[in-house]
């Protein structure tokens, strides 16, 4: 039986994004269970509209974990999608859903609503129309990915492992690209310790944080190896408490990015070495890896052009790139299971207040994931 074509996708368009209206305006920051945990029923009852078997991971925290999965057995395909986005509730009332010049725009639309939506409607289609494949599909629908993936990394490897190849809905890059790379991320904390005085009266009874804080800002950030893709961003410094008071105490955090394998052991190490300059100050460092980098392996290579080849007959010409940014794609790449990242919606914008969809991406790449789901 061929694959549905993209006019076919296209014709439903007017429901499709309907259904990433539905998904917007449902907002579902990480740190919100209870917002996370409707939108996540919501996804449920959809599924098992379609005939999905739905079954719930629940979680102290954050949102719950929702799995839904039509047919059964091995050698199955696992698609990874997650509910949480980074704006708090309330961003709807000052960036609110809307679609103009075909775009359409709120926040979480492109990260990763957009994806859901496409997960949602290749899944309906395909089992609305009796053309779901022999092998079983399932969904893995996650709550906490925008904070680290702590609670649900586990079942991301675990389900990864049981299946032949996953599908991340992710968005793709601005241009259409998937991703065959992705760096490695880490978060580290710095702290400088002093002594506290009087300013005026015994400034030299003092070891000022923040002056220690400043050299060694300059030793982490000489850390950096921009040739082996790896970059460090002193991002958030807090110390002190008055402009009188000589402070006592400041501390940085520290991003860390990589795609070189070796490159976390190293920063590790030095991070961990970092000396005092001042007498009397103190240095500690915690903090560590979130997430492994994803290489371009040949492994990975062979999966994008057996996505290349999928997408010709529909009219894609899929191409392929690579992000700074890390994905729960990471984690299925480390084990060793074939992955495709990026398969969501075209548009830009994640994280901002300005973030969009491109609207025919929405049809166009659920055409492209339900030929992978039923040709792979």
């Amino acid at each position: 039986m061929p694959p549905f074509t993209v006019a076919e996708f296209r014709k439903d368009l007017p429901g499709i994004l309907d259904l990433l209206r539905r998904l917007v305006e449902s907002e579902s920051p990480t740190t919100d269970k209870p917002h996370v945990d409707t939108l996540g029923r919501f996804v449920a009852d959809r599924c098992a509209a379609a005939g999905g078997q739905v079954r719930s991971f629940p979680q102290a925290s954050v949102g719950d974990h929702w799995l839904a999965e039509w047919g059964d057995g091995e050698a199955g395909l696992l698609l990874l999608a997650h509910l949480d986005t980074v704006h708090p509730v309330g961003t709807l009332e000052r960036m609110p859903w809307s679609v103009e010049g075909g775009r359409a725009t709120g926040p979480g639309a492109i990260d990763m609503k957009g994806g859901v939506t496409i997960a949602l409607a290749a899944l309906e289609a395909l089992a609305g129309a009796g053309r779901l494949p022999a092998w079983p599909i399932r969904i893995l629908f996650t709550s906490d990915e925008e904070t680290g993936s702590r609670t649900s990394r586990a079942l991301i490897e675990e389900y990864a492992r049981a299946h032949r190849a996953v599908f991340c809905l992710e968005p793709a890059m601005p241009d259409g690209a998937l991703k065959t790379w992705r760096k490695g991320t880490g978060l580290f904390t710095l702290k400088t310790t002093g002594r506290s005085s009087h300013a005026g009266n015994s400034p030299e009874a003092g070891v000022n944080a923040i002056v220690e804080m400043a050299h060694q800002i300059l030793k982490v950030q000489a850390l950096s190896r921009p040739e082996l893709g790896t970059t460090i961003s002193v991002g958030v410094i807090e110390g002190g408490t008055r402009t009188n008071v000589v402070p006592g105490e400041c501390r940085a955090k520290i991003d860390v990015r990589v795609l070189d394998p070796g490159e976390p052991e190293r920063l590790t190490r030095d991070l961990q070495e970092l000396r005092p300059l001042l007498p009397g100050a103190r240095v500690e460092v915690k903090g560590g890896w979130n997430r492994p980098p994803m290489l371009r392996t040949a492994t990975m290579a062979a999966t994008f052009e057996r996505a290349r080849s999928l997408g010709k007959p529909l009219g894609f010409d899929l191409q392929e790139s690579g992000t700074g940014g890390g994905s729960d794609a990471n984690f299925v790449a480390a084990v060793g299971i074939p992955v495709l990242d990026g398969l969501g919606p075209l548009g830009n914008g994640a994280h901002s207040d300005h973030e969009f969809v491109i609207v025919d991406s929405l049809a166009d790449r659920a055409a492209l994931l339900a030929a992978l789901l039923t040709e792979w």
